[in-house]
């Protein structure tokens, strides 16, 4: 699958800056539920964790048929399952950790932070990560303006829209589940190439969404300025992100 080639991973400083809660209680083995998993991006991440105590037990839960298929093969450690934020198929307290990676923006959060909240345990952890797009890098701000990415999240536009709806829902009236949230950037990076960062951007909801003309025109465009532009011109480089991380103790 297109989305499980392309998109990029996360930093592993995100991924222990979210579990040090965690790690400090002493939970052995950790327990870790990626919600909202796709193919298993940020579950291999998880799954491959060395952690005082062994590797964590790790639970993927997705509600895509297609990509929740995709996870059994490359992860068989990994127990899969259909299900949603909303109605996570877990048992009360069963584990200690939730990640959500590029998926909260999904959730009914009036529904799925309870559910959340159910699943963990007392201590535990929920954490979402964010990869943006640094564009305080010229040449990204310039990929920006030919593409007309102006709905991709980039690092100088970015208003923290999730997270702010997480923790509005987090410290609102006679919510007392969960501590207030604590957030912490990480420097990233995604390997690429001209071509394999067009088949990335492919894979992005606004060219989704394009008449097929429009898309090749606005590809095109992009396909020029990388070609123009010394640092992505020829052979792999770096595409410059930026990782938002959140996380949150239950109470």
């Amino acid at each position: 699958m297109a989305y499980s080639q392309h998109r990029p991973d996360y930093p592993l400083a995100a991924i222990r800056w979210a579990l040090e809660p965690v790690v400090r209680a002493g939970r052995h083995p950790v327990r870790i539920l990626d919600l909202g998993a796709g193919t298993g991006k940020l579950t291999a991440q998880l799954a491959g964790l060395s952690m005082d105590g062994g590797r964590p037990h790790v639970t993927a839960v997705e509600p895509d048929p297609q990509m929740l298929g995709e996870l059994p093969s490359g992860l068989p450690e990994v127990a899969a399952a259909a299900g949603r934020a909303e109605a996570i198929p877990l048992p009360d307290a069963s584990v200690d950790a939730v990640f959500a990676g590029q998926a909260a923006h999904w959730f009914d959060l009036d529904r799925a932070m309870p559910e959340i909240a159910r699943v963990l345990t007392s201590g535990g952890v929920f954490a979402s990560l964010w990869n943006t797009d640094d564009d305080r890098v010229g040449w990204v701000a310039g990929l920006h303006r030919v593409s007309g990415r102006r709905n991709v999240v980039a690092f100088t536009s970015y208003r923290a829209e999730e997270e702010d709806e997480i923790s509005a829902w987090l410290t609102g009236p006679g919510r007392d589940l969960f501590q207030p949230p604590e957030g912490a950037g990480f420097e990233h990076g995604h390997t690429r190439t001209a071509e394999s960062l067009i088949e990335t951007m492919r894979t992005h909801s606004m060219f989704l969404i394009m008449e097929p003309a429009e898309r090749e025109a606005a590809l095109g465009a992009v396909a020029g300025y990388l070609a123009a532009t010394p640092v992505t011109a020829s052979g792999e480089f770096t595409f410059p992100l930026w990782t938002l991380t959140q996380r949150t103790e239950r109470r």
